[in-house]
């Protein structure tokens, strides 16, 4: 994957700057609406844009493979209501402080934050364990600004323009971050050595991971999240944020967190716990991913 423009053919070079300009256009004008205005736009555009490049075939082959059961009207909702929740969560990546007061105002649930609490005071490694559902910076920013301090694992972009823009947002929120990759996990490690908060996204398809069942079928998943916890004692809460039905606000669940046993049963554990999310909030989780390959 590029890291610099100068890696690029020149082609590639003029269609990632150019796509990477559409971006910034769009998201510049739409800040000049009101914030709740500007993220029900972003909302409606990529629900507009979702059968343009591919969302919708991708949200049905997924659909088909996992929810056989479901009739042809509720897939085609979910692929307008996913869309809207993608398109959502981008707007708000931008958003900048509006988000991060929409976040703060969020409250947090469910029996993982009282554990989280007494690890952060004596100062035990831990790892938030998300996924690609509903608004997942959101929790991140809410634990931020109450005080608990956390580095974020994250993926490096295709597109070397989009990149830089993508990670000074995610640098505004709070830092430190790590780029996935050797030089990026070396930094996390040595972070969660020392008794940091890290934060990882868990359910893309993971290249060279281990097949385990999710919603029915093989999955390739990294073991690496559980391995890391297992060697520095870490503990590991899963956290989801939860959009709420205004499409603004969040509620932050953090469950139980994962007992300790090995890493195939507890990345067994964390695929268990997202299906049930999912369950639950189907059109919360972003089905616009290969997930099954």
């Amino acid at each position: 994957m590029p890291i610099t423009p100068e890696e690029l053919s020149t082609s590639q070079r003029v269609k990632y700057y150019l796509s990477n300009q559409v971006i910034r256009g769009i998201t510049a004008s739409l800040s000049l609406l009101p914030y709740p205005q500007r993220i029900a736009m972003m909302g409606r555009l990529v629900r507009f844009l979702g059968p343009v490049v591919g969302y919708h075939k991708r949200i049905r082959t997924n659909l088909a493979l996992t929810q056989p059961e479901l009739s042809a009207q509720e897939v085609k909702d979910l692929c307008r209501k996913v869309c809207d929740n993608v398109g959502r969560s981008l707007g708000e990546f931008f958003a900048g402080q509006p988000f991060w007061d929409r976040a703060k105002q969020a409250k947090i649930t469910g029996p993982g934050f009282e554990p989280f609490k007494k690890a952060r005071a004596e100062g035990r490694p831990i790892m938030i364990v998300t996924a690609h559902f509903g608004n997942y910076d959101a929790a991140r920013s809410k634990l931020i600004q109450e005080g608990y301090n956390l580095g974020p694992l994250y993926r490096r972009m295709a597109n070397p323009y989009f990149n830089a823009d993508y990670v000074k947002s995610l640098n505004a929120t709070g830092t430190p971050t790590f780029e996935q990759g050797k030089k990026g996990m070396v930094e996390m490690v040595r972070y969660l050595k020392k008794g940091g908060t890290i934060a990882i996204v868990t359910d893309l398809h993971a290249i060279g991971g281990t097949y385990i069942d999710f919603m029915g079928h093989p999955a390739s998943t990294s073991l690496v999240p559980a391995e890391l916890a297992l060697k520095y004692t870490a503990l590991m809460v899963p956290i989801y944020a939860v959009r709420q039905d205004n499409g603004l606000d969040f509620e932050i669940v953090m469950k139980e967190p994962v007992p300790h046993s090995d890493a195939l049963e507890m990345t067994t554990h964390l695929c268990r716990d997202l299906e049930q999310e999912i369950q639950t909030h189907k059109d919360q989780w972003f089905w616009i991913h290969r997930r099954w390959k």
